[in-house]
C-alpha cells in the first residue's frame, strides 16, 4: 500500500517557565491509502499536538513529516499553506463550515481560492453519497448535527486531498448520527483511496478503524487486538 503522510523519529518540545516540557515523545507513524487510523488517548495525553504537527499547523523540534513521500513540515509557511489547501482535507468537531455561506458556496469557495474550475459532477456525486442533495442550498444553521457533519465530509473530499484529518468529529453528535458519520468516513476513506485519521474520545467508533493508536504521556504506541 502507498504511503500517504508519514512522522520520522518527531518529537515536540515546548517551554514552560524555565522548563522545556517534552509534548511528544520520539515518533514513528505511517498511514497508508484506504486505511482510517483511530488515534484515542486522555485530555493532555498529546493527541492535538500529533494532530497538528502531522497536518502541518506545527512544525517538529526534531524529526519530519513526509506527505505523498515529499518532506512536508521542512516547507516555508506559505508553501505548506499551499499544499494543506490542495492535498489535506480537515473535518473538526464544531463541522468547520462557514456561517454564512451554503453548503453548495461552501465547496465552491475552494474553487474561487484557488483559481479552479468548479467540479459539478463530483460536486453532485458527493452530495448524493453522503444525502446531502436536499440540504445544498441551506445555511449550516438550518442543518441538524448530523446533517452538518456529513456536509462537512463532502466539503473535506470535494478538492480531493490525499489525507483528511478528522479531531473528534463525532463528539456532538448523538449514537445513531456518530456510527453514520464514522461509517460513511470509512466508506469514502477506501473508495476514494485517502488516508484518514481520526482523532476520538468515543471508543465505539474504533470498530470502523483499521488500526488504533494509544498517545499517553506523549508516547504514541500501536494498540493491539
Amino acid at each position: 500500500m502507498k504511503r500517504l503522510i508519514e512522522m520520522n523519529s518527531v518529537t515536540k518540545d515546548f517551554l514552560q517557565g524555565d522548563n522545556i516540557i517534552r509534548a511528544l515523545k520520539e515518533t514513528n507513524f505511517i498511514a497508508h491509502e484506504g486505511e482510517l487510523v483511530g488515534i484515542i488517548g486522555p485530555s493532555g495525553s498529546g493527541k492535538s499536538t500529533f494532530l497538528t504537527i502531522l497536518g502541518g499547523l506545527q512544525k517538529p523540534t526534531i524529526g519530519r513529516v513526509l506527505l505523498n513521500g515529499k518532506p512536508f513540515s521542512d516547507l516555508e509557511i506559505k508553501e505548506k499553506s499551499r499544499i494543506r489547501l490542495e492535498h489535506i482535507g480537515f473535518i473538526l468537531q464544531a463541522s468547520n463550515l462557514i456561517p454564512f455561506l451554503t453548503i453548495k458556496e461552501q465547496m465552491i469557495l475552494y474553487n474561487k481560492i484557488t483559481k479552479t474550475k468548479v467540479n459539478q459532477s463530483w460536486m453532485d456525486e458527493l452530495f448524493q453519497k453522503l444525502d446531502v442533495e436536499k440540504l445544498k442550498d441551506k445555511y449550516p444553521s438550518e442543518l441538524s448535527g448530523g446533517e452538518r457533519q456529513r456536509s462537512a465530509i463532502a466539503k473535506a473530499l470535494y478538492h480531493q486531498p490525499s489525507v483528511i484529518f478528522a479531531d473528534e468529529p463525532t463528539a456532538s453528535l448523538d449514537t445513531n448520527r456518530a456510527y453514520e458519520v464514522v461509517k460513511l468516513l470509512a466508506k469514502e476513506t477506501k473508495e476514494q483511496k485517502k488516508a484518514t485519521i481520526m482523532v476520538t474520545h468515543d471508543e465505539r467508533m474504533l470498530e470502523y478503524c483499521d488500526r488504533v493508536y494509544v498517545i499517553v504521556d506523549g508516547v504514541l504506541s500501536e494498540r493491539k487486538g
